[in-house]
């Protein structure tokens, strides 16, 4: 059997932003990342969600139940205990919009949903001139996170936002001008996992200039997961 396993010999805790949220950094994770690209090349990739700007391939649930075994301790340490455990699922992700053809909704940050206690994982497998993950403020709210208390204050003052400025051009985020700031970013190195909050704001950081490929040996492919304590 092809060796998938992770180490997280290399982790690292980092706190950013004021309100000091946290987020895990795993250097090296996967034993052996080629056999990971090796096994997304063989995935029927398909578009899921309209947010999501490219395709998309669900990780095998056998590897999900491994990897979350090693997670587990991991998640409860950092971001509070589960009481009943903690369920994942993961995809072998990549990106392939072009910029000029990006929806509305996908050139802005975003959150995977409003629930503090969902934990999101991106593990980055490309080598390209795209990088890893920003995260952001929005300017007139000053809000970082969205919960369901405060996502209704932040929909209304966004769409003020854009009735007074207009759309957001048609390109990836970067910096987040005009109506977000970016707070901290991860660079994404190939390897590299970095476990945070979902109801963060962030957005994947991708060059404009660059192409996007659908082919995962050359693209920008990432497995990302979501993490949810078991109900």
């Amino acid at each position: 059997m092809q060796d998938q396993s992770i180490s997280l010999a290399s982790t690292h805790i980092e706190r950013f932003s004021s309100e000091n949220h946290k987020l895990i950094k795993i250097y090296a994770i996967l034993s052996d990342p080629e056999i990971a690209i090796q096994t997304a090349s063989l995935q029927n990739f398909a578009k899921i969600t309209p947010q999501y700007p490219g395709v998309r391939a669900p990780l095998d649930p056998d590897l999900c139940a491994s990897w979350l075994g090693e997670l587990a301790p991991l998640l409860d340490d950092t971001f509070g205990k589960s009481a009943k455990g903690w369920e994942m699922q993961g995809w072998y992700s990549i990106v392939t919009t072009p910029p000029q053809q990006l929806q509305p909704i996908q050139r802005l940050p975003h959150v995977d949903g409003t629930d503090p206690n969902q934990i999101a994982l991106m593990l980055y497998l490309n080598r390209t001139p795209h990088g890893g993950t920003a995260f952001f403020r929005h300017k007139s709210t000053g809000l970082e996170t969205l919960t369901a208390e405060t996502y209704p204050r932040y929909g209304a003052a966004l769409q003020q936002d854009v009735a007074r400025t207009g759309l957001p051009p048609a390109a990836y985020a970067t910096d987040g001008a005009p109506h977000f700031e970016r707070t901290h970013t991860v660079p994404g190195m190939f390897n590299q996992a970095v476990l945070y909050r979902g109801n963060i704001l962030h957005s994947g950081v991708i060059d404009n200039a660059t192409p996007l490929p659908a082919d995962p040996a050359t693209g920008r492919l990432t497995i990302n997961a979501f993490f949810r304590p078991t109900s």
